[in-house]
């Protein structure tokens, strides 16, 4: 007798159907007629059609394919006054958010969330990420949370109730973010480019004219320096990194969904003041251009009327040296918050027409995420160094600021790093999206390490996303530490020279990982 049945295979979407005779079958079917095997003929078809539809839709309901959700949930502070780097304040000029967009194909997922804050500590970032996966069954290693580095962002802590409001809010705000985005998953495809905005970075470390290197905290002199005046300039002291690299999420109906940009830019500042009856300035909480961007980024894909569920978020590329100071002098004087726009209109018109140039986009790319936690060695200070720095704090406060007006803050952390042999667990991550790759590390990372994971990454289009699942300072490559500026001091920049050499190969070494699936 006749014989049948389906079997679905799938890695993504291969259906195999497979018909077989049982011996003795064909003579039987000879005696019975042409009728009967044109009756059978019909059947066996009729079957086919029937195990493969079947086959079909048990495949869809196991692999739905390509989804992705969005979240944005508003941080601005409630309880004043605040805590922000220019002192206490009870002003806000433009709100802050988390942001957060979820991937999921099969069993690959990946969620990146964007916090309005200056840093996220490794402490928040795993309160958040394990209450997330209580709460949705994702695993914590499947999720990356970083900072913006918006300088003008509340500070958290336990010293004030503004303070500790504002630690609670955030912390709150980030897994509420992670969430929804995950609990909002939909059909989605996703497409990847890049555009260069190169009037808009600067390396602001310099090599300087001979003679007017001025001494640095621990009374010595550095070979280049920081934000230097610009009648001293020489020649800056690394490159730049002008892509504005995208991610962009559309619906499977193509309406736009999500858009993840990246540009290696710090903070750009220039924020309002407000002067109070009582005559003082006080500073405000902004989420600077970060902010802007996200703002004004779904108009740019979405037309005038952009869907309500469109989020779009800036992450900070490897900008440990980069920022927005016009070193040339040809900017014209900007009025407060000026600058911010500008960028962020630069930044969102490029990463349009970055947009314009995606020719397909992929409805069931790969998803796959790698993480690992790497051990760094701290710095630890000479007995000379801790002897020096011990004489530079007896000496009168005065006395102190005319060497350096950090001198006071870089003895101590001369004293901090004089305990032997102290060690650190940071996480770094690569995630693939189909054929983009994305690596995150937990520092202000020098542009030359985003530089050359781009370039030696198996992926033809990678970045990176920095202060991601902690903040732990500056991370200069070796040959800038060995030139020394502010991005190389002790206390500013944590652990040993070799820490960036560390992280890179491990980070090279997950993506060729991935390249492989």
């Amino acid at each position: 007798m006749l014989m049948m049945w389906g079997t679905a295979i799938s890695r993504r979407s291969l259906i195999v159907v497979e018909a077989r005779v049982v011996p003795g079958a064909a003579k039987w079917f000879a005696q019975q007629g042409v009728a009967m095997k044109k009756f059978l003929n019909l059947g066996v078809q009729t079957l086919v059609g029937v195990v493969l539809l079947t086959a079909m839709v048990g495949l869809a309901q196991e692999h739905p394919g390509f989804r992705a959700g969005t979240a944005v949930v508003e941080i601005s502070p409630t309880v004043f006054p605040i805590q922000l780097r220019s002192g206490p304040s009870g002003y806000v000029h433009d709100p802050l958010h988390v942001r957060a967009i979820a991937f999921e194909n099969g069993q690959g997922r990946a969620v990146i969330a964007v916090v309005d804050a200056i840093g996220v500590g490794r402490d928040m970032c795993d309160r958040a990420k394990a209450m997330v996966a209580e709460k949705t069954g994702w695993r914590i290693s499947e999720m990356l949370v970083c900072a913006t580095h918006t300088h003008s962002a509340p500070k958290g802590g336990d010293t004030t109730p503004g303070r500790i409001a504002y630690e609670e809010l955030r912390l709150q705000g980030v897994v509420e973010a992670l969430t929804r985005a995950i609990q909002s998953l939909e059909p989605a495809k996703v497409g990847f480019a890049a555009e260069e905005e190169p009037s808009e970075v600067w390396n602001r470390r310099w090599f300087l004219k001979p003679g007017t290197m001025e001494k640095n905290p621990f009374g010595e002199l550095d070979q280049v320096r920081t934000n230097a005046p610009r009648a001293n300039l020489e020649k800056p002291a690394g490159p730049t990194d002008p892509e504005v690299c995208v991610v962009d999420v559309r619906t499977r109906r193509g309406q736009a969904l999500g858009l993840i940009a990246n540009y290696a830019l710090h903070y750009v500042g220039g924020m309002p003041t407000v002067k109070e009856e009582d005559g003082k300035v006080v500073g405000v909480a902004s989420a600077d251009y970060f902010g802007e961007f996200a703002r004004v980024m779904p108009y740019r894909v979405g037309g005038a009327n952009p869907p309500d569920n469109f989020v779009a978020m800036m992450t900070n590329g490897a900008s440990g040296d980069i920022n927005n100071i016009d070193f040339d002098g040809r900017r014209p004087p900007r009025a407060p918050f000026e600058q911010v726009r500008t960028v962020a209109t630069k930044t969102a018109d490029a990463a349009w027409r970055a947009v314009r140039k995606i020719e397909r986009y992929d409805e069931d790319p790969l998803i796959a995420v790698r993480e690992r936690e790497v051990t760094l060695k701290y710095r630890q200070s000479t007995a000379a160094d801790v002897q020096r720095a011990q004489k530079m704090l007896e000496l009168p406060r005065q006395q102190r600021e005319q060497i350096h007006s950090k001198a006071t803050q870089y003895a101590n952390a001369t004293r901090a790093h004089a305990e032997p042999d102290r060690t650190e667990n940071v996480i770094v991550q690569a995630i693939r999206i189909g054929d983009q790759a994305i690596v995150s590390m937990p520092f202000e990372v020098l542009v030359e390490i985003g530089l050359e994971i781009k370039e030696k990454s198996p992926f033809s289009r990678t970045f990176l996303i920095e202060l991601a699942n902690g903040s732990y300072g500056y991370l200069p490559p070796p040959h800038q530490h060995a030139l020394g500026g502010y991005e190389t001091w002790i206390g500013t920049s944590k652990f040993e020279p070799d820490s960036s050499l560390i992280l890179t190969r491990n980070l090279l070494e997950m993506l060729e990982e991935l390249k492989t699936l």
